[in-house]
């Protein structure tokens, strides 16, 4: 399968009947990208600052404290998200998947290393072409707003989590948002294929990683979950994960 090329203006081609609209109006994650709120003419621009940008698995996108010059989507594959500490400690700060707006930030640099877990596609806008169009269309500089608030407040809710959830909890909690994210894309929320490690599970979620396979195992013997891959996992039972969230 042949990619576009790094500067393209189109991550997928549009129908061969599309009209004037651009490739941004038939992309596979619109409907949950920032970019959602924008029709028409309005899209035509977007699509003239728009490239495309592939990642082989394994690469780095952005270092941390390296200057912060693009935003991006991702459109297929994942990102993993990964702060350094002063000791140099690891930190899986999050994960960025299908629909998920990356880079929005106030700082100049960017604030976490920045990694493909897999083979990913990303839809790439320069920061000076994100504020212009912020400033030209109010409505997308209110998504952006709005997006950046849902992630202060997913941090918040992450923080709480680490604070008064048991290791099994944790796990169910994070299994329950992947199936929430992934039911958005229209995809079947009870199969979740995981695009990330248990390594990165366990430090995303300040455990070790034989503590989050025990805690899997746990959730598979009283029937919630089941695991037929290494990398996939089957949810059996969605109120009984849920029961286990103590809020």
């Amino acid at each position: 399968m042949s990619w576009p090329p790094f500067d393209s203006p189109c991550l997928t081609p549009p129908p061969a009947d599309s009209g004037p609209l651009g490739p941004c109006m038939h992309c596979r994650v619109r409907h949950l990208a920032v970019c959602s709120v924008l029709a028409g003419e309005e899209v035509q621009a977007l699509d003239a600052l728009a490239g495309a940008q592939v990642l082989a698995p394994g690469t780095v996108l952005a270092r941390q404290g390296e200057p912060r010059r693009h935003v991006y989507t991702v459109t297929r594959g994942a990102l993993r998200l990964v702060r350094l500490s002063a000791g140099g400690r690891r930190q899986v700060a999050g994960f960025a998947l299908p629909g998920d707006f990356v880079g929005l930030s106030g700082a100049a640099v960017h604030q976490h290393d920045i990694e493909a877990l897999g083979e990913t596609e990303l839809c790439r806008f320069g920061v000076e072409a994100m504020q212009r169009l912020g400033t030209r269309f109010p409505h997308l500089q209110r998504k952006l707003l709005e997006r950046a608030c849902m992630e202060l407040d997913s941090a918040r809710d992450q923080l709480m989590a680490l604070a008064r959830m048991t290791p099994t909890e944790r796990i169910a909690d994070f299994l329950l948002r992947l199936a929430a994210q992934q039911a958005r894309s229209g995809e079947p929320a009870a199969s979740l294929a995981l695009p990330m490690p248990r390594a990165d599970i366990a430090d995303h979620l300040g455990l070790t990683v034989e503590t989050v396979s025990r805690c899997l195992t746990t959730l598979r013997t009283r029937g919630l979950i089941a695991l037929p891959e290494i990398y996939r996992v089957e949810i059996l039972d969605f109120a009984g994960l849920e029961a286990l969230n103590p809020a």
